[in-house]
């Protein structure tokens, strides 16, 4: 085969996207070649390209971003025996930064990629459905960290779009109560009227400053969540918290889960979670999650949100 070229959006600097042209060589004899056909952008994509960084992670050369990808197998390499041509592809993203510096995104028509990151999808699971198998691995990830008891009361802090896939995966997990808070009601509502959660709390829309004030305002946050009805009753304390507070709201012996980079600077009660000996589990990505997201998603239970609101225009 010839090298081909395909077209690639390339960020260059803050707010800098240019669309450039890229070899493609042959696949590795170990690799895929993948033509992209549905690409997620997510938080860490918007906070490179609007400061070329994400958190301490800073961009050393231009940089074609991604989210989850999915899309159709051009070729294979010669060492490549299960894929072949045609096949549907969710794509994992797994080497090292020491092996690959310099990785770059999906933003692009065409990739080459490891035949063992490469995970069949059967025919009926959209490709749209396929990008997202990376963000729901994250959430299936947090699930598994926090290996809740069965019937457990969730809160999760966040109605964005992690924040509604986390509560997707602990609804599957039969969670007897999903709350989910935010300082934007028509997220909360969204969240409520499309089954991913069984009641919502609006967050005041304050920014505490001193240490004091943001201790008092996670109390008052805390009080919110407790005195919220979800199915006739109370909330009280839930077992776990999504997300990056929440030490006042779990119960004695809960967990609080830390998904994702969020805000560096986090304020946290110690002293109230080491009293009530509250788990503090930092989530970060996913580990060995794509096959049974795939299969989650080939075969979703009766209490499955619909994870793609949006048709296509």
């Amino acid at each position: 085969m010839a090298v081909e070229h395909v077209k690639a959006s390339v960020l260059h600097s803050p707010k800098e996207l240019r669309l450039e042209e890229r070899e493609l060589p042959n696949p590795a004899s170990n690799e895929d070649q993948i033509a992209v056909q549905s690409t997620g952008l997510g938080g860490p994509d918007l906070h490179y390209y609007s400061h070329f960084r994400n958190g301490d992670i800073i961009v050393r050369e231009p940089l074609t971003l991604d989210h989850g990808s999915a899309g159709t197998i051009i070729s294979v390499g010669s060492e490549v025996t299960c894929l072949k041509p045609g096949d549907h592809v969710a794509l994992e993203f797994r080497s090292s930064a020491k092996a690959t510096p310099h990785a770059q995104g999906t933003l692009q028509w065409g990739i080459n990629h490891p035949a063992k990151w490469c995970h069949k999808m059967p025919d009926h699971i959209t490709l749209d459905l396929g990008a997202l198998v990376e963000p729901l691995s994250v959430a299936m990830h947090a699930r598994d960290r926090a290996a809740l008891p069965k019937r457990s009361t969730v809160l999760i802090l966040g109605a964005g779009a992690v924040g509604l896939l986390a509560a997707a995966i602990v609804k599957v997990d039969q969670a007897k109560t999903v709350i989910i808070a935010d300082i934007l009601k028509d997220r909360l509502d969204f969240a409520t009227a499309n089954g991913f959660a069984d009641a919502s709390v609006l967050v005041p829309m304050e920014r505490p400053q001193t240490m004091e004030d943001k201790l008092t305002f996670d109390q008052t946050v805390a009080a919110l969540v407790k005195e919220t009805r979800a199915n006739g009753e109370a909330v009280g304390e839930v077992t776990a918290v999504y997300q990056c507070t929440g030490v006042e709201t779990s119960w004695r012996r809960g967990e609080v889960m830390i998904i994702g980079m969020g805000t560096p600077v986090l304020t946290i009660p110690i002293s109230a979670a080491a009293h009530s000996e509250v788990d503090i589990v930092g989530v970060f990505r996913y580990a060995n999650t794509y096959k049974d997201i795939i299969e989650l998603l080939a075969n979703p239970p009766a209490n499955m949100p619909d994870v793609i609101r949006h048709p296509k225009i």
